[in-house]
């Protein structure tokens, strides 16, 4: 396995990154479709030994199971030292008031109860799961900053929002003396190329590597179009998945599935590995977050990080795309809608 740097970080982690959350007690909330503790060890095992050493998780994922299980299969199996642990925090994890968001009071707590469930001293990338309207976002970066100077994270990292409210913060970061931003956690893979438009383009410039969830567009681009299966999660994702990956779409969306095909044959390798090495040729991109249910998905994330694509091939990959506007990161705030609305460019193409 080779490593590469986390952005302009001096951090090694692996090309690929485990996303935990797929792991988690069914029943502990969300989602209902992970796999238990007995089911997640072996492959978080399994991807050690191939080497990665970068995984993702969040305390929303079955809230907290996901990092309880990630926390104890890492302490028995890997060296703390060696391994990166990222996290996230903003969704709700209990009701009542201060139960979710990310105020100076909610980042404090749940940092500890993050690393009380990850069996750790320290964090080592801890990331705003989206943006939290409700609070200042000077209070929510100073309290990230705190934590900082406090030895309990190593590095902060941001995930889906308009790239308009990512600078802003890069810029307050930077004004303030505060610890910046080293990673962006967003939505990109060949069925969904906006944040080319604004986001990536900001990442270069600034120096924020990528780490990319839904890599394999919730499997599409991982089997042929007609080879369309129901799974667990398929059957829960439901109007979610519906935004993301429209119906109004389909036509754009299976000439890029053939396209992956026809270069995944010539190649003689899965649909898969050339999807992760279509994210991992771009340069922004630091490490597509994988899902990964089996050991054989594991070891199409790492032989994809050993597939080096052809300028022709990235071509053929590319040239179907259908240019869309993606919502997500504004979907669930009115004022932003409505400022939406009025923008020629931020309408669907």
């Amino acid at each position: 396995m080779r490593y590469v740097k986390l952005g302009t970080t001096g951090l090694d982690v692996s090309p690929v990154a485990i996303g935990a959350m797929t792991y988690g007690e069914p029943g502990r909330g969300h989602p209902a479709w992970s796999l238990g503790e007995e089911e997640a060890r072996p492959l978080i095992r399994h991807a050690l030994e191939e080497g990665i050493n970068f995984f993702d998780t969040a305390n929303l994922y079955s809230l907290g199971s996901s990092e309880e299980i990630l926390g104890r299969a890492l302490r028995d199996f890997a060296d703390r030292d060696d391994v990166v642990i990222a996290t996230k925090l903003r969704h709700p994890m209990r009701s009542g008031p201060n139960g979710k968001g990310l105020s100076r009071k909610a980042i404090m707590t749940e940092a500890e109860h993050s690393l009380r469930r990850l069996g750790t001293d320290y964090i080592d990338l801890y990331q705003i799961h989206r943006n939290d309207h409700a609070t200042p976002l000077a209070e929510t970066l100073e309290a990230l900053h705190d934590l900082v100077k406090a030895g309990k994270v190593r590095y902060l990292g941001a995930s889906s929002m308009p790239a308009w409210e990512f600078a802003k913060a890069l810029h307050l970061q930077r004004e303030r003396g505060w610890t910046r931003f080293v990673s962006m956690q967003d939505h990109y893979n060949l069925l969904a190329r906006e944040e080319e438009r604004e986001m990536i383009p900001l990442c270069l410039d600034e120096g924020v590597g990528t780490l990319v969830w839904s890599p394999l567009a919730r499997g599409r681009l991982a089997r042929a179009w007609d080879d369309a299966r129901s799974t667990a999660r398929s059957a829960t994702d439901g109007d979610y998945a519906d935004l993301l990956y429209p119906a109004s779409n389909a036509a754009a969306d299976r000439a890029v599935v053939d396209a992956v095909g026809r270069v995944a044959e010539a190649r003689g390798a899965s649909r898969a590995q050339v999807a992760l090495a279509w994210l991992l040729s771009q340069p922004v991109v630091t490490a597509p977050l994988v899902g990964a249910g089996s050991t054989g998905q594991i070891d199409d994330a790492v032989a994809a990080a050993d597939l080096h694509l052809t300028n022709d091939e990235i071509g053929t990959l590319e040239a179907p795309y259908t240019p869309r506007y993606d919502f997500q990161g504004i979907s669930d705030d009115a004022r932003l809608r409505e400022i939406a609305a009025r923008i020629p460019q931020m309408q669907p193409a």
